[in-house]
């Protein structure tokens, strides 16, 4: 009888299993090793953070942190509605994964620390961690998130906020349902959607009817789509005597009594499966008024534009993860005799995806320092705020999906397997242009405040002559936008923001980026040099030099 090893010898080949021409593991890796990202930061006001931004990169692309990622969606959520002895609990369990990235995420920064944080470029430093940070994985992001929005709408309300506050800012995370103010660190969630209406929150059924104590009401009505169950605090609205209003909902109230909060099922999600969004049904649930009654939607404005914000931030962050990974694949595999990432063609696609991930990098970081200079006190950069907060939330979130697919592909069949993560950025990409406002209700919002606030018109072309002169297409692309704005109706607000955001990002790249960069991105975004598929820039453009700069050091 022939061994093993002498048959192998005998046919003169290499055992079968023998892996050639595959790319190694990416991990470990610095995931704020990113020139777009280090520049935005010094240049918004938090170059003070880049010390522990990198660490917090390094972290990000560490081997362990990206097994947390990939254990937390494979183990998702569950729902627990009773424990064993028939009693209501309403607890959502997760894996020790899940947990892992809180408590890194929240000792970062990236919850509600910045607002007790006196610095300026404090939220400029959480925006930039959370553009490293989103290396991991996206789900978990969501109740940090709603945690650092919910502090400036829990201040309409000073005598929670004095209680609330100091918890919801704490970097230390403790899960698990208790008094809120025995914990070192509390998360927040919000209920604002219901099923009749959506976005059209006026719409809401929930009522809230007082009680005998000032201040304190309960609820009776059933929300739709409520992330992060798990909080410790929600932001609720519901309609009171007085119109629609936002409501403080705890899970657990003061005298240690689980307040009513059933969770009637986990939605089944496309992506962002590591986190739990829920229908919650309440019935004399116990909540306290923030803000005066009937001014809800003016109560959490503040919130949304924070939540908007992080909205662009995980965009540009999941356009980066994959692009590295797609960078790193085609550095090492090779194909007809080359590697991918010296075929022309190649090169093209990773160098225009390169183009739009640092201008939606750059721009996050732009609205990152308006939302920090605005919170402030700035007016002039409220008003540019308010608007582009609303343009970068519709345009950065509704490239995710077309940006992940195309990154998958440059991996061919190993993208598609499950392992690579790259369908998990797939899955998640769509769903940052349906939270805090689809596209629609986000263009509706540009018409809103150029119709009702001249002054943020007036912010944003003067954030667009910061640059002019320096790029003819520049500016003939500023010229086309002020001739459409007397014209701008439902039909055409689509296209009105898309070219307000496409003007915007390359007004930052003209001012900040490499001739490069600029030129090939004006060529193409404004220039209409441009294919409908990423990787038609065109003859001329100095792929070498774009490709260099988004992926240097050989990620």
């Amino acid at each position: 009888m022939v061994s093993t090893l002498g048959a192998q010898q005998a046919y003169g080949g290499s055992a079968t299993h023998d892996v050639t021409n595959q790319a190694p593991p990416l991990a470990p890796y610095d995931a704020s090793e990113d020139t777009a990202l280090l520049e935005g930061l010094r240049r918004e006001g938090a170059g003070w953070a880049e010390e522990d931004l990198r660490r917090l990169g390094r972290q990000a692309g560490s081997v362990q942190a990206r097994k947390w990622a990939d254990l937390a969606n494979r183990h998702e959520p569950e729902l627990r509605t009773h424990d064993r002895y028939g009693n209501r609990v309403d607890e959502v369990e997760f894996h020790p994964s899940w947990h892992h990235l809180m408590g890194a995420a929240i000792a970062a920064g990236l919850a509600a620390s910045p607002w007790a944080d006196d610095r300026s470029g404090a939220h400029v430093a959480r925006t930039a961690g959370g553009l490293a940070w989103g290396h991991t994985e996206a789900g978990h992001g969501c109740p940090t998130s709603m945690t650092y929005a919910a502090v400036p709408a829990l201040r309409r309300q000073p005598e929670l906020a004095k209680v609330y506050e100091p918890l919801l800012t704490s970097r230390e995370y403790e899960p698990g349902l208790r008094v809120p103010t025995e914990k070192r660190g509390l998360l927040a969630g919000m209920g604002m959607t219901e099923k009749q209406g959506g976005s059209d929150v006026r719409t809401n059924t929930t009522t809230a009817t007082p009680s005998s104590e000032p201040g304190v009401y309960t609820l009776r009505g059933h929300k739709w789509f409520t992330s992060a169950p798990m909080s410790d605090v929600f932001l609720v609205l519901a309609q009171a005597r007085g119109g629609l209003s936002c409501f403080l909902v705890p899970r657990v109230l003061p005298d240690g009594t689980r307040n009513t909060f059933r969770i009637q099922r986990l939605k089944d999600k496309l992506g962002n499966r590591s986190n739990a969004s829920c229908e919650p049904e309440f019935d004399g649930t116990v909540a306290w008024l923030v803000g005066p009654e009937g001014q809800g939607v003016k109560t959490i404005i503040e919130m949304v534009n924070c939540t908007r914000l992080d909205c662009v931030m995980m965009s540009a962050a999941l356009m980066r993860t994959s692009l590295v990974e797609a960078g790193h694949h085609a550095r090492h595999r090779s194909a007809f005799g080359a590697r991918l990432v010296d075929q022309p063609l190649m090169r093209n696609v990773l160098a225009d995806l390169a183009l739009e991930s640092e201008a939606a990098t750059t721009l996050t970081l732009r609205l990152a320092g308006a939302a920090d200079r605005a919170i402030r006190g700035d007016d002039r950069e409220t008003a540019f705020r308010r608007i582009a907060t609303a343009v970068g939330k519709y345009w950065v979130t509704k490239r995710g999906p077309a940006f992940t697919a195309e990154a998958l592909e440059c991996l061919g069949g190993n993208g598609y397997v499950e392992d690579s993560g790259m369908p998990r950025h797939y899955r998640e990409a769509p769903l940052l242009s349906i939270w805090e406002g689809s596209g629609n209700v986000n263009a509706l919002d540009v018409l809103r405040a150029l119709s009702r606030e001249p002054g943020t018109a007036e912010a944003l072309f003067g954030e667009f002559a910061r640059a002019q002169g320096a790029d003819a297409r520049l500016d003939a692309a500023v010229t086309r936008l002020k001739n459409r704005l007397s014209g701008a109706s439902q039909t055409t607000a689509r296209r009105l923001v898309e070219d307000m955001a496409l003007t915007l990002q390359a007004s930052l790249l003209v001012r900040y980026a490499p001739p490069a960069v600029a030129d090939a991105f004006c060529a193409t975004r404004l220039g209409g040099d441009w294919g409908y598929a990423f990787g038609t820039l065109p003859e001329g453009a100095d792929l070498g030099a774009i490709v260099e700069r988004a992926l240097p050091g050989g990620n």
